[in-house]
C-alpha cells in the first residue's frame, strides 16, 4: 500500500496514525535482536516502517535484506531508504529490483551524507548528483509502482542552511515525482508550523510527515540534537536538566514533552507522525501510551486475519494458512514461497520438487549452541524437558525450539490445562481454545472487519511417547468429534481422516461476505511440518556435545516419539480435547502431584461421563 493512501485514510477518518524508522545494525546478533523487536513493535500498530540506507558494501545489502524480512515475513508495510552515496545506476537498479520483488511499494529517495572520510558530498561515477535525479530515475523506471518520499528540512540540512534554496530544491523533487515529504527530527514546533506554511506557499501540496525523536536518555538526546543541529526549546532544557542523571526520570519527563509536542503538531493539521526509534522500543512506546495510541482491550489493533499476512509481492492475497506454523510464521513463508502450486493453489503440493527440502529454507534452530543451552538448560530426563515446557507456559522463558515467541494471551483460557498436560509429560507445541461466536472486535480472539463473529475449534499438537500414544489412540477413535494426524520421524502417517480435504479450524462470518476460513489442518502440510518439527528437535539435541545425557535424551525422543495433532470438531465442547488425556502420565515422572493426577478416572467421552482436569 502506498504511504500516500495511508495518509489519505488518516485525513479522511480523522484518526491520527504513526510509523517507525529503524537502521541496519552492525552485528549479526544485533540484526536478529532488531528483527525480534520489530516483530514486537508490530503490535504497537504502526501504519508502516522505514529502514535507513547504509552507504555501500554490506550495510547497503542489509537494508535490502531487512526490507524483504519486514515485508515478507513480518507483514510490515515498509518504506526503503535509498541514497545516491556510493551508488552508481546499476547499484540503484539492483536495490530497486530487490525492493520490488519483496513487495515494497514505498521508497524514500535521498542524496545521502558523504562517507566519513570525505568532507564534501561527491556523486559516484555514473551515479546521481541530487535526490531529484534519483526521484526522476525511479519514476521513469517504475512508473507509479513506488510512492516516492523525499526529505524536508525545517531547520536546514548539515551543509546548507539557506531555507529558500532548500525550498527550491524541495519543489524540484516534487516536480520530478515525489509524493510525500518526511522531515528531519526537530523539537521546535512553532518553527515547524511556520516552515509548513512556507512549503505550501511554494505550491507544494503533497503530505508532510514530521520526524519525531523520543527521549531515551539525556546524553543521547543532547548528542542527537547537537548532531542534527536542531533547536531545543528552553522549556525542554528546563524540564530535563534537573533530572539529567536519572535515566528513568528523563524518560518520564521526556515522554510528556514529546507527547505534548505531538499534540501541537496534530492541532496544526498534520495527521501522521514518524518516530525515529533508534532501534529501541521503550521511549517510543511511552510516548504512544502518553498519547493513548497504544492498542488496548477496548481499542484493539485491527487484525485482517488471525495470523500476520505476508506483504510479499505474490503473497498479499493469501487468505489460508495451515495451523502448524502458528509459532513459526517466517519458516512457513520461506518454505512455501517456491512450492509449485503457490500462489494459484494455497500452500503447496507434495509433488513439488521443493516440498520437504529443509536446508534450502534456513528454517533450523536459531541461536548459538551456547546461548541455547543457557536458555533451555541441559535436560537429563523427560521430567526436565516437561519442566522446561511448563516454564514456557508460565512465562519464565520466552521461547522453545518449536515456538519462537512468548505464549500469547489467546492461551489464557486453557493455560492451566496445558500446564497440567506438560507436567505429565505430554509436551504441547501448539494449541488453540474453542471459540463460539465472539465479536470480530474481541480484544483477544477478534479479527477481520467489524460487526462480524469468529469461531474456532479447539486444537492440540503434542509430542507424545510411544507408550502414551498407544493409550491415546483408542480414546480418539472412540470419539466421533475428534480427528487427528500422527507420525514419528521416520514412520508413516496415521489418521482417522478419510479424505484429503482441508479441515477449517478457524472461521469468521461477516456482513456481506462469504464465510472466511483462514486457518486449516490437512495432511500434506502436516507432513511438511513434521519434517521441520523433528528437525528443530534434532537441532536442539545437537546444541549439546555428543554422548552427553542431554544429547542422548533428546535424540531418542526425536527418534521414537510421535508428533500428533488433534482437532475437536465440536466447538460447543471446549473441554473434550483435554479430558481425552485424563489419567495419562509418561513413564518415569515421579512427582507426587503428577502421580495423583494420573489416578484420576479415565473419561467416558462419548457423552456419558466427563471429568475436568485441574
Amino acid at each position: 500500500m502506498h504511504i500516500n493512501e495511508m495518509l489519505a485514510d488518516a485525513e479522511r477518518t480523522g484518526q491520527p496514525s504513526f510509523s517507525f524508522e529503524y537502521f541496519p545494525p552492525k552485528t549479526a546478533q544485533g540484526v536478529q535482536n532488531l528483527y525480534d523487536r520489530m516483530e514486537r513493535m508490530y503490535d504497537f500498530g504502526p501504519k508502516f516502517i522505514d529502514i535507513t540506507w547504509g552507504a555501500g558494501g554490506r550495510i547497503a545489502e542489509l537494508t535490502c535484506e531487512m526490507v524483504v524480512q519486514a515485508q515478507t515475513y513480518f507483514g510490515l508495510e515498509t518504506c526503503m531508504h535509498l541514497t545516491c552515496t556510493d551508488m552508481g545506476e546499476d547499484k540503484v537498479n539492483d536495490a530497486l529490483q530487490k525492493a520490488y520483488k519483496a513487495g515494497c511499494t514505498n521508497i524514500l529517495a535521498l542524496r545521502g551524507d558523504p562517507p566519513r572520510e570525505k568532507e564534501k558530498w561527491v556523486a559516484t561515477d555514473g551515479g546521481f548528483q541530487y535526490a531529484r535525479d534519483l526521484v526522476q530515475h525511479i519514476r521513469k523506471k517504475y512508473g507509479n509502482h513506488f510512492d516516492i518520499g523525499v526529505a524536508g528540512y525545517p531547520e536546514g540540512c548539515d551543509d546548507n542552511k539557506d531555507e529558500e534554496q532548500l525550498l527550491d530544491h524541495l519543489k524540484e523533487k516534487v516536480d520530478m515525482g515525489a509524493t510525500f515529504i518526511v522531515t528531519q527530527m526537530f523539537y521546535d514546533v512553532e518553527n515547524f508550523v511556520r516552515w509548513v506554511r512556507k512549503v505550501r506557499e511554494r505550491g507544494i501540496t503533497i503530505p508532510i510527515v514530521p520526524g519525531i525523536m523520543p527521549i531515551a536518555t539525556y546524553a543521547s538526546f543532547m548528542r542527537r540534537a547537537h548532531h542534527m543541529k536542531c533547536n531545543i526549546p528552553e522549556y525542554f532544557m528546563a524540564a530535563l536538566e534537573p533530572v539529567k542523571n536519572d535515566d528513568a526520570a528523563v524518560r518520564e519527563v521526556g515522554k510528556a514533552l514529546v507527547a505534548d509536542m505531538c499534540r501541537k503538531i496534530l492541532a496544526a493539521g498534520i495527521v501522521h507522525l514518524h518516530f525515529y526509534t533508534m532501534n529501541l522500543a521503550q521511549a517510543t512506546r511511552m510516548v504512544l501510551e502518553e498519547l493513548d495510541w497504544m492498542p488496548t482491550t477496548t481499542r484493539p489493533r485491527k487484525h485482517t486475519l488471525p495470523w500476520k499476512q505476508s506483504l510479499g509481492l505474490r503473497r498479499r492475497e493469501e487468505d489460508v494458512r495451515p495451523i502448524f506454523w502458528r509459532n513459526r510464521g517466517k519458516s512457513y513463508v520461506m518454505r512455501t514461497q517456491e512450492w509449485d502450486e503457490f500462489p494459484n493453489g494455497r500452500w503447496g503440493d507434495s509433488r513439488s520438487p521443493a516440498f520437504g527440502e529443509l536446508d534450502a529454507y534456513g528454517i533450523g534452530l536459531t541461536g548459538t549452541n551456547e546461548s541455547n543451552r543457557k536458555k533451555w538448560g541441559e535436560p537429563k530426563s523427560i521430567k526436565d524437558v516437561a519442566h522446561l515446557f511448563v516454564r514456557y507456559l508460565e512465562q519464565e522463558i520466552d521461547s522453545l525450539p518449536w515456538s519462537e515467541s512468548p505464549i500469547t494471551s489467546e492461551a489464557a483460557s486453557i493455560k492451566q490445562d496445558l500446564i497440567d498436560l506438560n507436567r505429565r509429560g505430554l509436551l504441547t507445541i501448539n494449541s488453540q481454545p474453542a471459540v463460539n461466536g465472539v465479536k470480530s472486535t474481541h480484544p483477544v480472539h477478534g479479527w477481520g472487519p467489524p460487526n462480524g463473529y469468529v469461531y474456532q475449534k479447539s486444537y492440540l499438537e503434542l509430542l507424545v511417547s510411544p507408550e502414551l500414544f498407544e493409550k491415546i489412540l483408542p480414546r480418539i477413535q472412540n470419539h466421533p468429534d475428534l480427528s487427528y494426524y500422527a507420525v514419528t520421524k521416520s514412520g508413516s502417517l496415521i489418521s482417522n481422516v478419510s479424505n484429503e480435504g482441508p479441515n477449517a479450524v478457524t472461521w469468521g462470518v461477516f456482513p456481506g461476505k462469504e464465510i472466511v476460513q483462514p486457518t486449516i489442518v490437512e495432511s500434506i502440510s502436516f507432513l511438511a511440518w513434521k519434517d521441520e518439527a523433528f528437525r528443530l528437535g534434532l537441532d536442539w539435541a545437537h546444541c549439546h556435545d555428543a554422548n552427553t545425557p542431554s544429547r542422548v535424551l533428546i535424540d531418542k525422543m526425536m527418534s521414537d516419539w510421535y508428533l500428533i495433532n488433534i482437532v475437536n470438531n465440536n466447538f460447543h465442547e471446549p473441554r473434550t480435547i483435554f479430558q481425552l488425556f485424563n489419567g495419562l502420565v509418561v513413564e518415569g515422572l515421579d512427582d507426587p502431584a503428577v502421580v495423583e493426577s494420573a489416578t484420576a478416572p479415565e473419561p467416558q467421552i462419548n457423552g456419558v461421563h466427563k471429568e475436568t482436569t485441574a
